[in-house]
């Protein structure tokens, strides 16, 4: 069982669509999934079809504030083996909150050990969706992960921003969690129409080498529609370039366990 986080402080930059995609197509190759909505804006609940309106203590927020363990808010979505604890806006006053606890870094890592120790971890993989920030719900986010999947779009201004997330994730492991790695890193918004995008990717793969996924993703209007109807994109198209891109994506993903498997 592994617990992943997807993670860019940068706000749209397929982060939340990368998250439920690699969730869905995981799913549909009969691993168990669960979504931890993290987000204070409750895309990834929306995008799997839930509510982000909700009464807040059934949400993480409910965990994270003490009121509700891990089993008494994971909901069913609509897709076979793909669970969900959704998020809404109240997770945002956490932060505040918390302000007089000093362990608050650990709080998520907490309810996530006592809730994998209680029921033996039915799941495959745990996906975080962390929000668009370097906020305490990230920190809590990266304590609690085995590792890390980071979309990058290939932009402008792409690469400076992931400096600034790699020298909080060598700060947490330092300090917090010296087990974490990244996975990696998944280019987004690829327009091969445009030179700025093959010259982001070659800086990426140059910088970080094995660590950039082959398999790119498309801008896509397909892709930005699924979530308004509730559903991953793998499932409302599944035949257009975005959806082709996150199932190459998925088998990637999967073959790189075979290979991480080997290496140990």
């Amino acid at each position: 069982m592994q617990i992943i986080s997807v993670i860019n402080q940068k706000g749209g930059v397929g982060k939340t669509t990368s998250a439920i995609n690699l969730a869905a197509g995981l799913s549909q190759q009969n691993k168990k999934i669960l979504v931890l909505d993290l987000d204070p804006q409750g895309n990834a609940t929306t995008g799997l079809g839930l509510s982000n309106m909700e009464n807040s203590s059934e949400t993480i927020y409910g965990v994270l504030n003490g009121t509700k363990e891990i089993s008494d808010v994971i909901k069913k979505t609509q897709f076979e083996n793909l669970d969900i604890i959704t998020s809404n806006v109240d997770l945002s006053g956490l932060e505040v909150e918390t302000a007089d606890d000093n362990n608050r870094a650990f709080l998520l890592k907490v309810k996530l050990t006592a809730y994998l120790n209680n029921s033996g971890g039915t799941y495959d993989y745990i996906l975080i969706d962390c929000p668009p920030s370097l906020s305490l719900l990230t920190v809590m986010a990266l304590v609690s992960s085995n590792s890390l999947l980071v979309p990058l779009q290939t932009e402008f201004f792409a690469l400076e921003g992931l400096t600034q997330l790699m020298k909080t994730i060598e700060r947490i492991k330092v300090s917090l969690n010296p087990e974490l790695s990244i996975r990696g890193i998944l280019l987004t918004m690829y327009d091969k129409r445009n030179k700025l995008s093959s010259q982001v990717e070659k800086e990426a793969r140059d910088y970080f080498n094995e660590k950039v996924y082959s398999t790119v993703i498309p801008r896509n209007v397909r892709l930005s529609e699924a979530p308004s109807h509730g559903m991953p994109v793998l499932i409302y198209d599944k035949t257009c370039p975005g959806s082709k891109a996150y199932f190459n994506f998925t088998d990637e993903f999967l073959n790189q366990e075979t290979t991480m498997g080997s290496a140990a």
